[in-house]
């Protein structure tokens, strides 16, 4: 397993749902050193020959482009709360315009402010004060040019969506997402029956962040997951 961070994550915020996974399912919990779309799709490849990829949100979305862009390399993959990118030219400019000015605001200020406003989000107002604390040291240790950077190259309104290239993906998939996030809960069910191997699972009392809220939850799915399907790779 190649575990793939979301933004503003080091990749150890993926180590409770790790630690959860039977021991015949080694991980990586991949750490980026990367700030671009390219870079970090690179050490994608570097990390996941022969691998399942397991990503959330702006790191399922980097796993979905680095499945499309050579199947043969992954066993599989896993998306939390992802989508396949923004159809809608008009709705994607607006959005590469949005995150151009995020971009722009980040360059020019400290990490502690930007992880404040980050915090405040309403796709986060579901997560607890002790689960953002426990989030904060690694979202303080990144650096605002290369978050800057990222929005830039790798935002949902700068890629390309690959609704299309899903049709093609021969590899099992699944698509996770929280009970309490209804926006990604449809389009988790999309992606699913968009790919030929695909299923959908919803993960109860979590939000956007399933993976953090409910790790537990979300390491039996995986488990499931890896035994129907992926088992003998493991052997």
């Amino acid at each position: 397993m190649v575990f793939v961070p979301g933004f503003m994550q080091p990749g150890d915020a993926w180590a409770p749902v790790a630690e959860g996974l039977p021991e015949r399912y080694p991980s990586v919990l991949l750490d980026h050193a990367e700030n671009s779309f390219e870079g970090r799709l690179a050490e994608i490849a570097s990390a996941g020959e022969r691998a399942v990829l397991c990503g959330y949100s702006l790191g399922g979305r980097l796993a979905l482009h680095a499945a499309i862009r050579e199947p043969g390399r992954y066993a599989g993959l896993v998306t939390v709360g992802a989508s396949a990118g923004i159809e809608a030219p008009a709705t994607r400019e607006a959005r590469a315009e949005a995150d151009e000015r995020l971009a722009s605001w980040m360059e020019t200020q400290p990490i502690e402010q930007i992880v404040e406003v980050w915090e405040r989000q309403p796709l986060f107002a579901d997560q607890s004060e002790q689960l953002l604390d426990a989030q904060r040291a690694g979202r303080l240790g990144q650096d605002p040019r290369g978050l800057a950077m990222l929005l830039r190259t790798a935002g949902q309104g700068t890629l390309d969506p690959l609704w299309e290239g899903l049709h093609g993906l021969q590899m099992p998939v699944l698509a996770l997402a929280g009970a309490l996030d209804q926006r990604y809960r449809e389009i988790a069910r999309r992606i699913a029956n968009t790919v030929p191997r695909g299923a959908a699972q919803v993960v109860e009392d979590a939000g956007h962040a399933a993976q953090l809220q409910r790790p537990q939850a979300v390491a039996a799915l995986l488990a499931d997951f890896l035994d129907e399907h992926l088992g003998q790779h493991f052997v």
